[in-house]
């Protein structure tokens, strides 16, 4: 069941990245009738569609997710745990919109047009399925974990990053007009930096050492203040790091050393005797147990004084 839902997950992600492609995609002319009043207008409209092939295969894994989310939620002991976990809502939000898509399909009204094209925006939801590998994959699992210990760790990065870009992006928009000409009273006609929030995106792209190039300093003040800014996203990043890197090594061996050990067996616990069985109340001699049982259970003090006086016993005297 493991890799044929990880089969059909692989399959479906597939399909909604290969919708996305020019060789996929047909170019229809619809022919729409528009009645205002007594006038008829025939529009001539132009729509993009998805080669039919790949609708099929994705229905095929819809039915395939359909039929394991009934199964799963049938066989639930606990039917309000099954619905409040994550995994589940991501399930059923994925599932959904194909449904809603086939059913307004025939539909020609311009309320179910808006509303297949709100379902097409929707479908991006369909790439949260890869998260339902956490079920069969260890790792993912160990990686879900650390997320979750860490958050004092990320909160504490966010913090270091949000100071940082907004420290850098006002001494970028500052240094940048030092060198600024006479006839530019704004001073941003040489530079990129035309206002503290464009600073942002070029201080969060170098901060985290990216830097794609779009944004530059022009002045010898502002590459001052960009190596700066680099030096401090390097010792901002590499603090908290460290903790969560300790985190996800925790988590991966403890889940390591939970599949080296032996699986568990279940003990068979014998169940009480009925009390009309013969062995419900046993004899002095056939018992280990035999104070506790006189006390509890009488039936065993006058069947053992019956079998020494057939036996032919004597007490003896301190007995």
């Amino acid at each position: 069941v493991a890799f044929a839902s990880l089969f059909f997950i692989l399959v479906s992600i597939t399909t909604f990245c290969l919708e996305t492609h020019e060789a996929f995609n047909i170019d229809v002319n619809v022919t729409e009738t528009l009645v205002v009043g007594n006038t008829t207008t025939i529009l001539l409209t132009h729509k993009v569609e998805t080669e039919p092939i790949l609708t099929y295969i994705e229905g095929v894994c819809v039915l395939w997710f359909t039929l394991e989310f009934l199964v799963r939620i049938i066989c639930c002991p606990d039917k309000l745990l099954f619905v409040k976990n994550l995994l589940n809502i991501i399930d059923f939000v994925a599932i959904l919109p194909f449904y809603l898509e086939v059913g307004l399909s025939g539909l020609s009204s311009k309320a179910a047009r808006d509303v297949l094209g709100f379902l097409r925006v929707v479908r991006f939801v369909r790439i949260l399925r890869i998260f339902k590998l956490t079920r069969h994959f260890v790792g993912l699992r160990v990686l879900g974990h650390t997320l979750r210990a860490s958050t004092n760790e990320f909160l504490l990065l966010i913090i270091f990053l949000a100071l940082g870009v907004l420290i850098f992006a006002t001494m970028i928009y500052y240094a940048e007009r030092i060198g600024a000409k006479t006839s530019d009273p704004r001073g941003s006609d040489h530079t990129h930096f035309k206002n503290i929030p464009i600073g942002f995106w070029w201080a969060v792209v170098t901060m985290t050492t990216l830097g794609y190039g779009d944004m530059y300093p022009k002045t010898w003040s502002g590459m001052v203040v960009g190596a700066l800014c680099a030096l401090a996203g390097v010792l901002t990043i590499a603090m908290p790091v460290p903790v969560i890197v300790n985190n996800f090594g925790m988590y991966y061996s403890l889940a390591m050393a939970k599949q080296k050990l032996p699986k568990k067996k279940k003990k068979h616990i014998p169940r009480p005797a009925p009390l009309d069985s013969p062995t419900y109340c046993k004899s002095e001699e056939n018992s280990p147990r035999n104070s506790t049982q006189s006390d509890t259970c009488p039936l065993a003090v006058e069947e053992g004084a019956t079998e020494r006086k057939r036996s032919g016993e004597t007490p003896k005297v301190g007995q």
